[in-house]
């Protein structure tokens, strides 16, 4: 057998996203550090909209059978949000190091009910709340695999991030940016993909996208206090681990579905099945990466951090 050579446009669209890439993470840290200082005089947290200044790259697809909810109905939203809070209950009781993340997820799955209902606030509410339950659904699917032992059935990224978590490996902010990371640098950029990136008039489903960015923008500091006040102290002392605050946090999350949505983009451009299976493994791969790395900044270092003031403390809520 020959050696499959990558189509030269698709070389061309990764070499192009790569650069994308660089470009974008430099802007968003600029402004991460640039405003963070600052203190708001308003009652809305402050909002960048930086990914309006980035090309938009549009490319026709058809939804795919992915329909965990078709009707788009709220009504399925509140009962993936009841799922969730079945889950949340067991981790948090046994202050699991998984908690952290799934109730980050719950708060921000109830807050996407609330934005959603608002009249205008989305183009096409009923879409993004089919979106919103397939998405619930990859990280229900990968928790479930991994909980029975299907561990090859588990994306790489989800595989750092609980055993981390059950290995009690990384601080508070540690375990919620490895569980962020799996579900937006890996599973986001595939139900983008899978469900599809454009209206049936063949405009771009990119402003529904952006407008989750500005209801995200309510839930980080809010969400941040709780899970510190719950779980463990130090998330809310330092909300990221290079120590960039709340708007720090905001950009890194508005970085990575900026870079899932181009992702999905070079997905359902792919012009093969081959082409795009290149295309599926690197962002595999990245988003391992990326949950090693922030594995090694954010673990505990023996014997002068360990986890045993975080789990006396959160012991401790759970009394009260």
């Amino acid at each position: 057998m020959g050696v499959w050579v990558r189509p030269r446009g698709v070389r061309d669209q990764v070499k192009n996203f790569h650069r994308l890439q660089a470009r974008v993470i430099i802007i968003a840290l600029s402004v991460a550090l640039s405003v963070s200082a600052a203190t708001p005089a308003a009652a809305d947290p402050p909002f960048v909209g930086w990914s309006a200044t980035i090309p938009a790259l549009t490319y026709q697809y058809e939804p795919t059978s992915l329909d965990d909810c078709v009707s788009g109905k709220p009504s399925c939203v509140a009962r993936t949000i009841r799922q969730m809070q079945n889950r949340v209950t067991p981790l948090s009781q046994s202050c699991s190091h998984r908690a952290v993340f799934a109730l980050a997820y719950l708060r921000t799955t109830e807050q996407y009910l609330n934005f959603s209902q608002k009249p205008g606030f989305l183009r096409d509410p009923a879409f993004v709340n089919h979106q919103d339950v397939a998405f619930a659904q990859m990280y229900f699917d990968a928790y479930d695999d991994f909980a029975a032992g299907r561990i090859s059935r588990v994306p790489p990224a989800w595989r750092v991030a609980f055993r981390v978590a059950d290995g009690k490996q990384v601080n508070g902010m540690g375990d919620l940016l490895l569980g962020m990371n799996a579900h937006v640098n890996r599973d986001l950029p595939f139900v983008l993909a899978a469900i599809g990136l454009t209206m049936p008039d063949g405009s771009s489903r990119k402003l529904d996208h952006d407008q989750i960015n500005i209801m995200l923008n309510h839930v980080v500091e809010p969400l941040i206090n709780e899970l510190g006040a719950r779980f463990d102290p130090s998330i809310a002392v330092a909300p990221t681990p290079f120590g960039l605050g709340f708007t720090g946090l905001m950009q890194t999350l508005l970085v990575w579905r900026e870079l899932a949505w181009r992702n999905a983009e070079l997905l359902v451009a792919a012009p093969t099945e081959a082409a795009r299976d290149v295309i599926a493994a690197q962002i595999e791969a990245s988003a391992e990466a990326t949950g090693t790395a922030l594995m090694a900044a954010s673990r505990y270092l023996p014997p002068l951090q360990t986890t045993v003031s975080r789990d006396s403390y959160c012991v401790a809520q759970q009394s009260r």
